[in-house]
């Protein structure tokens, strides 16, 4: 099914041809997020910030961190409470700015109702938890502590790949955009991984795997999620 939304999720302005290619948007103001981005950058800024005031940051980490050697013995929680910690306030800051740049254009096209606030809320968790799986793929039994929500973000960059190429509806995975972006990211998490960049995360070593697997996931789930919302 399709309808006359384009791939931002917007509606089409009053007067405006169905079916016709509108003018992009040049750029995606913060303040015009949709308020389920926006919710996902509020949890992002106010759990650390709840960290923060707890205590030692380090005692956050230490509890609701992932590894996969914990995975090995059975705790799962971290899957999932991993992303909601984080290693600096600009390790946070970066991972709400990208819940609000790549995830405006994916809670519009998943619907900003209920039902697609919901489901946008579940695809970014998806995204995060197999990231974190795909890190303990790379690294089964690692005892590194793999935190905050670049994973579930990265999956968010991954599924907007899809919607800035056409209008109406999701961008073939070898259009133009879709590729370059995806190349794009693997350059940059390669640059990571020999350069560092630790500043980002607080010392803390940057789990560029677990990007990849994140964008991945957004990349190949957007259509199957939009599916279940007949969004598509």
């Amino acid at each position: 099914m399709s309808d006359d939304r384009g791939p931002w999720g917007e509606p089409p302005e009053p007067g405006e041809r169905a079916g016709a290619i509108p003018a992009r948007p040049a750029h995606e103001p913060a303040f015009r997020a949709p308020w389920p981005a926006l919710l996902i950058a509020a949890l992002i800024i106010g759990s650390y910030g709840l960290q923060v005031a707890s205590g030692p940051p380090e005692v956050w980490i230490e509890r609701f961190g992932f590894t996969p050697a914990g995975l090995a013995e059975g705790q799962w929680g971290g899957l999932l409470s991993s992303q909601f910690v984080h290693g600096g306030w600009t390790h946070a800051g970066l991972n709400a700015l990208g819940a609000l740049a790549f995830g405006a254009p994916v809670a519009r096209f998943l619907g900003t109702r209920l039902p697609g606030a919901v489901t946008f809320l579940l695809f970014f968790l998806v995204c995060g938890v197999l990231s974190a799986l795909g890190y303990a793929l790379v690294h089964p039994g690692s005892i590194n502590m793999l935190v905050g929500a670049s994973g579930a973000v990265s999956g968010l960059m991954g599924a907007a790949s899809r919607l800035i190429d056409r209008r109406p509806g999701l961008a073939p995975f070898n259009s133009s955009a879709v590729i370059g972006m995806a190349i794009g990211w693997v350059v940059v998490n390669l640059l990571m991984a020999l350069f560092g960049l630790r500043m980002v995360t607080g010392g803390a070593p940057i789990a560029w795997e677990a990007h990849l697997f994140g964008y991945a996931a957004g990349l190949l789930l957007l259509w199957p999620t939009a599916r279940l919302l007949r969004r598509v």
